[in-house]
């Protein structure tokens, strides 16, 4: 197990390498620039100063600039170099307390004044985690609560409401599920916030919305997992023992039934945590979704870039620690 986490680990910097030089590609291409826009356009010397200070004018300098920048070596140069202790001197003899550079510096934010793309991911990310997470735990509850029920009785009553709700939440887009919601318990029967972050209460709509999708596959692959487990030779075996149904269903046929579901975890958590665009959007939550579409709009290649390699190196970590957990799971498993 520690030369398969040793052997993704090296892999993880190759693979950021690959989503950089694609995203940043493509992000260059896109027309426009937030430096040109006309309601608050600089003056052209500053814009040209900015160009220049950024190397905005050329996408091989920025490639170089910004990857040296983010991955911490510009800071690692710097350092040995000494250029870090002169810069901490010359602030204090000039009056001003030392700033904080960060190792890995995202850069600053062309759409947003005064801000550097760190300081947004800081205020940001804590709450698309925040919701992410309890997306995840509810469709948990959800999806293993209707998977099990669908198993024990396949094809009755029950079983068809529970595959009809899961086709539906897959199906729906989460802006139409978030809007439903938004009208029914919000507007209708006012129940809760209309949006916002801040608190449970805000918390709970557009978690829901954002669990329902993968609460619908979680409970597809724990009905098919249960279905071929309540079959096998062991389950049988257990029976004859004199186990408890209860025993029999949970503590035999749901170990191996939930396998599957943790696979799908991986992935799950990271977009879930990473991936509420949407949701975001239609609850005017301020997580790193919105900023992400933001940033798209408005071409902030700072924030774009920032933005997707904190979601792709989440996404890796999150694969890499369902993959540990598995074959915690299941030892049998090289």
């Amino acid at each position: 197990m520690i030369t398969m986490i040793l052997r993704r680990l090296a892999a993880l910097p190759i693979i950021l390498l690959v989503v950089y030089t694609i995203t940043l590609t493509l992000a260059w291409a896109v027309p426009g620039n937030p430096l040109e826009n006309p309601e608050k356009r600089p003056k052209p010397e500053v814009i040209e100063q900015m160009k220049k200070q950024y190397n905005l004018d050329s996408f091989p300098r920025f490639y170089v600039s910004y990857l040296s920048s983010a991955t911490g070596i510009e800071y690692a140069k710097d350092w040995l170099s000494g250029d870090l202790q002169r810069d901490r001197i010359a602030a204090e003899q000039a009056g001003f307390p030392p700033a904080a550079r960060p190792i890995f510096d995202l850069g600053p934010s062309l759409e947003y004044d005064d801000w550097t793309v760190n300081e947004i991911v800081r205020g940001a990310l804590p709450v698309s985690i925040t919701l992410g997470a309890a997306a995840i735990l509810i469709a948990l509850v959800i999806g293993l609560g209707a998977g099990v029920i669908g198993a024990v009785k396949p094809n009755s009553f029950m079983d068809l409401c529970t595959l009809t709700i899961a086709m539906i939440g897959v199906s729906l887009p989460g802006f139409v599920i978030g809007t439903a919601l938004l009208l029914m318990f919000a507007v209708l029967v006012p129940f809760f916030p209309v949006g916002g972050w801040g608190g449970p209460s805000k918390a709970i709509l557009p978690a829901v919305t954002l669990s329902l999708p993968f609460a619908a596959y979680i409970a597809r692959l724990t009905r098919m997992g249960m279905i071929e487990a309540l079959g096998a030779d062991y389950i049988r075996t257990a029976r004859a023992k004199g186990a408890s149904e209860r025993a029999v269903l949970y503590k035999h046929a749901l170990k191996n039934a939930f396998l599957p579901v943790l696979s799908f975890l991986g992935p799950a958590t990271a977009l879930a945590m990473t991936g509420s665009f949407v949701i975001e959007k239609v609850f005017t939550i301020p997580g790193m979704g919105q900023h992400f579409v933001n940033g798209v709009q408005n071409k902030d290649l700072f924030l774009i870039m920032g933005v997707v390699l904190i979601f792709a190196t989440m996404l890796i970590l999150f694969n890499l620690a369902v993959d540990v957990l598995y074959r915690w799971v299941d030892p049998r498993i090289v």
